[in-house]
């Protein structure tokens, strides 16, 4: 598939996330023997265990890193789910799952709590300890999109609610939404960026101030099975997998891209042009 092709593909994406289109009905079983459906774009995420122990158990598989970004796009992904944090007093928008520096080198502290480049303990100079992307880096928002759009793929962003705090201060609260809000608005033309959060109040900020990038009902959860370490096998989510697919969705999210994607071979459509 030529990269146009997916650009013209994500933007497809963005447009019905804007729009918050419902989600297409079942395609009746009759056009299932007549054609496949087409095949939803493939939004990598990295999985984070679930059960007992997790904090332990956490191998730092999210694509935050830009090690794991490079994966998710040679293992088929079309875009890459990755979380938003803010360093301390809101200076910097930095790409990292946890709360806390868990996973990373140092001793443990909030991110919110620590600086981006003040010296020793700040967050630039931390490493990821353990897992896959050991000795990996922490990027900040604006490395992290220029990497992925590079790579041609979707950006989705989900800001975290441990941001909350500090993009609600009266004192620096407005400084620290620039720094979520500008790199976007400076790439919103060159490369698709879609936001999202679990956090009420930032949900509804971020449909005041960035209506045109929200998830809406794009890249449909289709894992059935619940991540944990080691990973399931991906075969368990296969039902799922098929139920979500006869829907028709335009984009779905899955922990398990390689597989996914080998999955599909078959039961869908390529885009036009591939």
């Amino acid at each position: 598939m030529t990269r146009a092709a997916v650009r013209a593909a994500l933007a497809l994406v963005v447009a019905a996330a804007a729009a918050s289109a419902p989600t297409p009905a079942p395609t009746p079983a009759s056009a299932h023997a007549a054609e496949p459906p087409p095949c939803p774009l493939v939004i990598g995420h990295g999985g984070y265990p679930k059960s007992a122990g997790a904090k332990a158990k956490d191998v730092i598989r999210q694509p935050n890193v830009l090690r794991a970004v490079d994966d998710q796009a040679s293992w088929g992904a079309d875009g890459v789910e990755a979380d938003v944090q803010l360093t301390r007093e809101g200076t910097k928008a930095v790409m990292w799952h946890n709360r806390t520096t868990n996973g990373l080198t140092g001793p443990r502290q909030e991110i919110r709590a620590i600086g981006w480049a003040d010296g020793p303990g700040d967050l630039r100079d931390r490493r990821v300890a353990r897992g896959p992307y050991a000795g990996e880096r922490v990027p900040t928002l604006r490395e992290w999109l220029d990497h992925v759009g590079a790579l041609g793929l979707l950006a989705l962003l989900e800001i975290k609610k441990a941001a909350a705090p500090v993009l609600a201060d009266p004192a620096y609260g407005a400084a620290a939404w620039r720094e979520i809000i500008d790199p976007i608005v400076e790439r919103q033309d060159a490369q698709p960026i879609l936001v999202y959060s679990r956090d009420k109040w930032i949900k509804a900020e971020l449909a005041d101030r960035l209506p045109e990038h929200l998830r809406g009902s794009a890249a449909k959860w289709t894992d059935g099975v619940t991540w944990d370490e080691p990973p399931p096998p991906w075969q368990l989510n296969e039902p799922q997998w098929q139920a979500v697919l006869d829907q028709a969705p335009n984009s779905v999210m899955t922990s398990h891209t390689a597989d996914y994607r080998a999955w599909l071979g078959g039961r869908c459509l390529r885009y036009s042009g591939a």
